[in-house]
């Protein structure tokens, strides 16, 4: 098996620098890429826990067994997995022909483009550093010195806690941020005028003002970073608990603008990979048309076959609309695009109306039917609501937006769900399970605000 994922290596190592040539011509910037072949295995592993190692927790070998069900039954296929950073680190499935790993290397050269120049993703990638895979095994090394001092069951419980919280993040505030002020500011005293001014000037002496100190309230404003948030003011947690949540908080800005982009990215990676292999005249005939195969599986618009999924693939419009927006606007105005937007502006900004039809983008609805069984219904075809429908999945992280506002004296915790932004109620049960999690780090009583399916206000509390 290593003989043959080398000789794989070696044929690929053929084609990497003239594919990266030919994509450097074309305009792409990129830092340096390095490729490497695994086994199907691993590469499952990769996508299921993020990153080639990470934190221990048994919800990823749920996540693997999901996976790997998916990928039996034909369901699943993984091209790559690429890591952003100063190298770019790419795995490719050793067991992928040659004509799919050279549609994925130009693929990966794309995502890099998008990782160094996006706005996102380069903040992101300045604030949490270029070398995400090194610093995700120390920490997962540290996590297992905490298993070896601590014992399995209290890390796990952490470790609980903090991965139900890992999306409750404020991107809009940096990765290493202060704590809050502990006395409220005064504010300067207004220079008398009128008669307070004529008295002022008066001789004698006169008793400076006295200027008490208030302590600030905690937190001073609704918080959204939730794991910062327990990770600095949970009263009794220990360091390293601190750490742990800490450690989950940085990962998960880093895996943050990957699900703001996803449409954008994933689309200009297939988008320059379909250029790239068009003009690779260095490229066997064979070759080139199994790739262009591998291509048309990759931006297929939905599942193939006699399932047909009514939920969008991410390739085939990111790729739609970056390939409409080129031969429209020009390069130039898509590379100015590339590197200022996200989904949420490029669905709003560039999903027009021409586009949609030529994509037939309908708005869908299962209904059941008892003599038909499901019935498939249009349900809606203003283009307003199906660019809505298509980015609301991802605000807020694709989490409710809940925040803590208060601290009392007594230590307790007091959350409140943000159901007018959200729209929607919480799942009760999972709500109070996720609470449950807090509560064990927290260690005082914690309750949470929201509403339930009625709409009716309720409140959940943990003591």
């Amino acid at each position: 098996m290593l003989a043959s994922h080398q000789q794989g290596l070696e044929r690929l190592t053929h084609y990497i620098p003239k594919i990266e040539a030919l994509a450097r011509h074309d305009g792409l910037d990129y830092d340096p890429v390095d490729f490497e072949l695994v086994p199907n295995t691993f590469m499952m592993e990769v996508a299921v826990y993020g990153l080639p190692i990470r934190m221990p927790h048994w919800s990823f070998g749920v996540r693997y067994i999901h996976q790997h069900v998916q990928h039996r039954m034909g369901g699943s296929h993984i091209f790559e997995v690429v890591f952003p950073g100063k190298p770019n680190r790419a795995f490719l499935v050793a067991d992928n022909g040659l004509a799919q790993n050279a549609l994925v290397i130009a693929h990966v050269l794309g995502h890099a483009d998008f990782s160094k120049n996006n706005a996102l993703f380069a903040r992101m990638q300045q604030q949490v550093g270029y070398h995400i895979v090194t610093e995700a095994a120390e920490r997962a090394r540290s996590i297992q010195a905490a298993i070896e001092e601590h014992g399995q069951q209290r890390v796990e419980r952490v470790l609980d806690a903090a991965l139900a919280l890992e999306q409750h993040i404020d991107v809009d505030l940096p990765i290493h941020r202060p704590d809050y002020p502990t006395h409220i500011v005064p504010k300067p005293n207004r220079k008398p005028t009128g008669f307070r001014s004529r008295y002022a000037d008066l001789p004698g002496e006169k008793a400076a003002p006295v200027q008490r100190r208030q302590r600030a309230t905690i937190p001073p404003y609704p918080e959204s970073d939730l794991l910062w948030f327990i990770a600095r003011y949970a009263p009794d947690m220990e360091g390293w608990e601190r750490d742990i949540f800490l450690a989950v908080r940085e990962e998960s800005f880093y895996f943050y603008p990957v699900f703001a982009c996803q449409i954008m990215n994933e689309g200009w990676a297939s988008y320059w990979h379909a250029r790239l292999l068009r003009e690779a005249d260095f490229l066997p005939d064979s070759l080139y048309l199994d790739a262009i195969k591998s291509h048309s599986d990759v931006i297929r618009p939905y599942a193939s076959g006699k399932n047909i999924a009514l939920s969008l693939n991410p390739y085939h419009i990111g790729f739609a609309m970056w390939e409409h927006l080129i031969e429209t606007e020009g390069l130039d105005r898509a590379l100015f695009i590339r590197a200022e937007e996200d989904d949420f502006s490029f669905i709003r900004n560039h999903l027009g109306e021409a586009l949609v039809e030529k994509l037939q983008l309908l708005s869908y609805r299962a209904r059941e039917d008892q003599i038909r069984g499901v019935h498939i219904q249009i349900e809606d075809t203003d283009i307003g609501t199906l660019r809505e429908q298509l980015i609301s999945p991802k605000f807020n992280f694709a989490a409710p937006h809940v925040q803590a506002v208060e601290l009392s004296s007594d230590g307790s915790l007091m959350l409140r769900h943000d159901h007018a932004a959200d729209g929607r109620g919480l799942d009760l049960d999972r709500a109070q399970k996720v609470l449950e999690y807090i509560a064990l780090v927290w260690r005082r009583p914690v309750a949470l605000e929201t509403i339930d399916d009625e709409g009716k206000d309720t409140t959940l509390v943990v003591q």
